[in-house]
């Protein structure tokens, strides 16, 4: 009975280190950390991912009371972070975007209260739900856990902090939340200004014309029927983007 006790305390020492990693990219990515998701069951998938990881790993023996066994702590922590993070940078620019294109359709106001992101305009949210389910149907979901199985292979439990050539990449490629917010939207932003100048000209050439009563109503109904003739290039955009991810996670944890 002794005995036992001891091999399962050792096994539940050695499962700890992966379910770490597997926990903490179930923490920060995208469509796992949805608050629609509870703990409960992010707990349960990342047990579950564990379990079936568990077997065809190499995991060094450290002792959980050691600083070793903390720097492995934050080892772990810090690449299952970095693999969700890598995703989430393109939920960051589909906000964006939809923060752009709506302060210049006048609904900069129009906020709506988002679980996991706080107050975001209406436009993103609806944005947003169009990436997850882009994200969906490309299998974003299964790439994931394909690069999170494959990651004990090139990062192994307790081999160290990633390299600087993965956070370096990973700093290059979080500049996408700009540029590829503005790439996204770019036709509606542009139609946009055109019209903003146009009202502009109006505004000149007849100084008794009230341009706020008469123009600004305009940009929303005008804005919308933009975004509607656009959403084949947003989504297409949008495809590009986790595209890119999925090739920046490879470089990064795989060096792919």
């Amino acid at each position: 009975m002794t005995f036992f006790v001891a091999e399962l305390v050792e096994m539940l020492q050695t499962f700890m280190w992966p379910f770490v990693r597997v926990s903490a990219v179930m923490m920060t990515a995208p469509l796992f950390s949805q608050r629609a998701m509870n703990l409960r069951l992010r707990i349960l998938i990342g047990f579950v991912l564990t379990w079936m990881i568990y077997p065809f790993i190499v995991i060094p023996q450290v002792d959980p009371f050691s600083i070793g066994a903390l720097y492995g702590l934050f080892n772990e922590v810090t690449v299952g972070a970095l693999m969700g993070v890598t995703l989430q940078i393109v939920t960051a620019a589909i906000v964006v975007s939809g923060h752009a294109v709506s302060s210049s359709m006048g609904l900069g106001m129009a906020n709506m209260m988002d679980p996991n992101l706080g107050n975001v305009p209406t436009l993103s949210q609806f944005l947003l739900i169009i990436g997850l389910l882009v994200f969906l149907a490309l299998g974003g979901h299964l790439v994931l856990i394909s690069v999170l199985v494959q990651s004990f292979t090139s990062v192994p439990v307790g081999s160290g902090l990633l390299s600087t050539d993965a956070i370096s990449g990973f700093l290059a490629w979080s500049s996408q939340v700009f540029i590829g917010a503005v790439i996204m939207v770019l036709p509606v932003m542009l139609g946009l200004l055109m019209i903003n100048a146009c009202l502009g000209v109006i505004s000149r050439a007849s100084p008794s014309l009230n341009v706020f009563a008469v123009g600004f109503p305009a940009l929303i109904p005008i804005g919308f029927g933009m975004v509607l003739l656009s959403m084949v290039v947003i989504i297409s955009k949008m495809e590009g983007l986790w595209f890119q991810a999925f090739q920046t996670l490879n470089e990064n944890m795989l060096g792919l």
